[in-house]
């Protein structure tokens, strides 16, 4: 049995952090090297880590100053000696069968990459539980995974629901200080995988609470996922060429949905750089009719109106109530 790092970037969970490592620890796939990096946490999380530490040997704790969380997953990357490699998030947890699971679909299917099913939960309870990922499993090419991770159809950003050969990802970092961190990452492990092996058997459970990174106020930060998409189609450009129209697509897609955010959140000059964040973005990418030939009728219109009048349609989006 292969050696699985698991890497859990810690910072201000302390509420969580015990439920997170019990349901590692607690994993029926006992080879585990578990990393905890502590990212500087001001609250009682240092301590917490260490305690896990002395109570379990296949605990690791890496001590660092605040960086985020890429810059934590990015230190637990350095350490990690195993040669299949894990993420999850301090407040979230995993059911006690997640990485078996994902080891066996891994290596009965001869893949480099296997995802498993994601329940998202409330903290306050204001929403059931509820599926992020599809149902269903299959086995996707390297062609297929690309258009999946880019129309976020079988397979969504996030990392930590994913079991990853360690060979296939050591040299790809993840981007220090960069919101939707996984955009920019994701893309690049996908691009390299073979074969990837899809199932729906929920194995991890992504906590939403009010003080989360993706809960919180909207701001600029959220134009780094603009540059992650320009990347991303850069990438695809150069590599994946047949899928240039589908990436082209999500991105005007992507930028009508921030464009829309900021009318109805932002004034004064934040709104001035969203504008001109967006309209760079669609001008450096022109979209062509054929690119829309996969899009509904409906989505072909609206995509069309943007081509004429950018901030217009947004605009009308928004009195629709259409996207938002």
């Amino acid at each position: 049995m292969e050696r699985i790092s698991v890497i859990v970037p810690v910072y201000k969970a302390e509420e969580y952090l015990d439920r997170c490592v019990q349901s590692i620890v607690d994993q029926t796939y006992k080879n585990l090297e578990i990393i905890l990096v502590d990212d500087g946490s001001p609250d009682h999380c240092p301590a917490m880590c260490d305690a896990w530490a002395e109570k379990d040997s296949r605990i690791r704790v890496v001590h660092k100053a605040n960086g985020g969380l890429s810059d934590a997953r990015n230190a637990g990357m350095a350490v990690a000696t195993g040669e299949l490699m894990g993420f999850v998030d301090s407040d979230d947890w995993i059911e006690s069968n997640m990485y078996e699971l994902l080891y066996q679909h891994l290596k009965d299917d001869k893949a480099s990459i296997a995802a498993c099913g994601v329940q998202m939960e409330w903290e306050d309870g204001s929403n059931p539980p509820q599926m992020l990922t599809r149902e269903g499993s299959c086995i996707l090419t390297r062609d297929e995974s690309m258009q999946a991770i880019i129309e976020e159809s079988w397979l969504k950003q996030p990392v930590w629901y994913k079991l990853y050969k360690t060979k296939l990802i050591r040299d790809i970092p993840f981007a220090v200080g960069k919101f939707h961190e996984d955009v920019f990452w994701s893309y690049q492990a996908v691009g390299k995988a073979l074969k990837i092996s899809v199932f729906d058997r929920v194995g991890y459970h992504y906590m939403q609470r009010p003080g989360s990174i993706m809960n919180g106020s909207y701001s600029l930060k959220r134009l780094d996922a603009v540059e992650a998409q320009l990347e991303r189609l850069q990438y695809v450009n150069q590599n994946f060429p047949q899928l240039s129209g589908v990436a082209k697509v999500l991105l005007w897609q992507f930028c009508v949905y921030i464009e829309q955010m900021a009318l109805m959140h932002m004034n004064g000059p934040d709104k001035k750089v969203v504008k001109s964040t967006v309209q760079s973005a669609v001008k450096k990418y022109p979209l062509k009719w054929e690119d829309c030939k996969e899009q509904s009728f409906k989505q072909r219109v609206w995509l069309c109106m943007c081509k004429c009048s950018f901030e217009n349609t947004c605009k009308i989006r928004n009195k629709l109530g259409v996207g938002i």
